[in-house]
């Protein structure tokens, strides 16, 4: 059989850059306190570090916090730790992630734990978690700590949710929605709504970056998920078909399977009883295409980036929040 024809999905202009551009001094602060907190006497755990770390990472999250903070006031050295403490423990649930999932490729690159083993990227990934920790006391607000704490056990949560129903062949939409709301939209949310409060916000304000990063991390998971399913690989950074390969009913299969002729849904059930083989991942993928389930998926990550963007209504125009409302689409249309 042959192999579907990957999704074309058309790039915007990216935001990201721009966003980036427009807070250039902010983000190199970042990545100055970033590279600070990577430093050990144990060499093994700052090479482990780096490794992930200055692999090509958009930075996406510290950059929500720098421009929630730098809208609703100043970019003050308690947001720039801040902004590094999101990128650590995106980066520590990264390293655990690669494990449980048995992963390869990160960031188009060997996974730390294939090169130095499973146990060194667990260990490093406590490590960049309890960093991320010490940066988010130096902060001095009681309130980021405890959101913070809350969104590491929802990412936590999430994970065991995920092994759970990858484990039991549940492939339900609410299940589907709690996972990705807890292991990608949490953090993304309490990035954003941190930097507002660290710069001073009320709480309707900060309760409006809350939204906006919610639904951003929404769309952004519902589009990756499409990705793998539609994407290639030097696209993707990762290989596609993966989330298939490793048991996960994402959208796009959950549509499918909705969707499936009696044949089809027999498949479904089959591949969701056993441990998946490539040659099923061809059929997978035809299935999932012919049917609209990644035109489904991205329709649904649409309406969640234009969630994120009414959730800025009450925000004050500026060119930060310009590059956010784009971000929201850019995050739909992206092809990486």
């Amino acid at each position: 059989m042959n192999a579907p024809a990957a999704l074309k999905i058309v790039a915007f202009e990216n935001p990201l850059e721009a966003l980036s551009k427009l807070l250039t001094n902010e983000l190199a602060q970042t990545e100055i306190e970033i590279s600070s907190h990577m430093v050990s006497a144990v060499g093994l755990i700052p090479d482990v570090a780096h490794h992930l770390v200055d692999a090509g990472g958009k930075r996406l999250r510290p950059l929500l916090t720098l421009a929630a903070a730098k809208i609703c006031g100043n970019v003050t050295p308690a947001a720039i730790k801040l902004s590094a403490a999101v990128e650590f423990i995106h980066s520590a649930t990264l390293l655990h992630d690669d494990v449980v999932d048995g992963s390869g490729l990160r960031r188009g690159q060997r996974t730390a734990n294939l090169i130095w083993g499973d146990k060194a990227s667990v260990l490093v990934g406590d490590f960049l978690f309890a960093r991320a920790f010490n940066m988010m006391v130096a902060t001095g607000s009681l309130r980021i700590l405890d959101i913070l704490a809350a969104t590491s056990s929802t990412i936590a949560e999430g994970e065991v949710l995920q092994l759970a129903s990858t484990s039991r062949g549940d492939s339900g939409r609410e299940t589907y929605y709690k996972i990705i709301s807890a292991k990608t939209a949490a953090l993304f949310a309490a990035a954003a709504q941190s930097g507002a409060i660290c710069a001073g916000a009320n709480e309707e304000l900060a309760a409006a970056f809350y939204q906006y990063g919610h639904q951003l991390g929404m769309a952004f998971q519902l589009s990756d998920d499409a990705l793998d399913y539609g994407g290639l690989t030097q696209e993707l950074g990762k290989r596609v078909g993966d989330d298939f390969r490793e048991g996960k009913p994402t959208l796009p299969m959950i549509v499918a399977i909705e969707r499936a002729s009696d044949t089809e849904y027999s498949f479904w059930q089959m591949v969701l009883a056993r441990k998946h083989e490539d040659e099923d991942l061809q059929t997978a993928m035809q299935y999932v295409r012919n049917c609209g389930a990644i035109e489904a998926t991205l329709k649904e990550a649409t309406e969640r980036a234009n969630s994120a963007k009414m959730a800025l209504n009450k925000v004050a125009d500026s060119d930060i929040k310009r590059c956010l409302i784009e971000l929201a689409d850019f995050v739909v249309n992206r092809v990486s």
